[in-house]
């Protein structure tokens, strides 16, 4: 073969990986760097580490599924409580759902991070607590949320009306968690409704004490008793809250706002409030609590 030709080829043999397949000459270390982009899954993006950080910082609605599921795996491990609380303080900021039925029920939706009231807030941190997928949040909430079981036809919600619509009745109904009400403190009997001539709560008197204070845990959910004379229909327990542990010290975390009237507009947003504050400063007359 003509020498010159020879040479040619040998230059080919040589120079066509390197303009074509560059990564073929790569070191060891940059080969496994190749490998590693290509499979595994949580590498995906060059500023990886800023990515995360930036998923710290936002509210569930801001969220796509990807980002929801990375957080639910990276608290799996954590106590169901803390759990509980770390999703109850991701809404801090989300505005409140002024809707009188509440937009998730008036939309037949599962999920509606948009807006929230103190129920559908204590549902979804619970049910995004007890789950590792956004997927398997909305099976929990089939079950959650409602007294027998939730039926979904075209991801809308069929049967909205066997919702639990009163949170005495989550309190009873043994799926929102065990009722240690009577296991905190001094409790008081007073009336109640709607099939329970009498309930046993935790009277103010005792909320504001510090050995009460102590008693509570992430992740217990608070449900406020409004004054029997002032109730509308029925309702005994008017309004919900999580409880968060911050430094020894308890607060809760509360979709706080009004809902919409003839009279005003409603709105608020969720907010953490200290526990021994808004206790001082509440019209409520005492609680049930509840832990999982």
């Amino acid at each position: 073969m003509n020498i010159n030709i020879k040479s040619q080829l040998i230059w080919v043999i040589i120079l066509y990986p390197i303009i074509y397949y560059p990564q073929v000459l790569a070191t060891p270390y940059q080969l496994n760097r190749l490998v590693t982009l290509s499979y595994n899954t949580e590498t995906t993006y060059p500023n990886q580490e800023l990515s995360k950080k930036a998923i710290e910082q936002k509210i569930p609605v801001a969220m796509n599924e990807a980002e929801i599921e990375f957080l639910q795996n990276k608290i799996t491990n954590w106590p169901i409580g803390k759990r509980i609380a770390y999703w109850a303080a991701r809404f801090i900021g989300t505005k409140y759902d002024p809707d009188p039925l509440g937009l998730y029920v008036r939309s037949n939706r599962i999920v509606t991070d948009e807006a929230v009231d103190c129920m559908y807030h204590t549902f979804r941190a619970v049910e995004l607590a007890q789950s590792r997928t956004p997927h398997e949040a909305i099976q929990k909430a089939l079950n959650l949320r409602f007294i027998s079981r939730g039926e979904l036809v075209n991801d809308k919600v069929t049967n909205y009306d066997q919702r639990f619509q009163y949170g005495e009745d989550m309190v009873y109904s043994g799926k929102w968690g065990q009722n240690i009400t009577s296991r905190l403190g001094r409790v008081r009997r007073i009336k109640g409704s709607r099939g329970r001539s009498k309930v046993t709560i935790l009277p103010k008197s005792t909320l504001k004490t510090r050995t009460f204070r102590n008693k509570l845990q992430d992740g217990d959910i608070v449900f406020w008793v409004k004054n029997p004379r002032k109730r509308v229909v029925g309702e005994i327990v008017a309004h919900l809250s999580i409880v968060h542990i911050k430094k020894g010290r308890p607060y809760i975390i509360h979709a706080s706002g009004l809902k919409r009237s003839k009279r005003r507009a409603g709105g608020g947003v969720v907010k953490e409030v200290l526990f021994s504050r808004y206790v001082r400063k509440m019209s409520f007359i005492g609680a049930f609590i509840t832990r999982f």
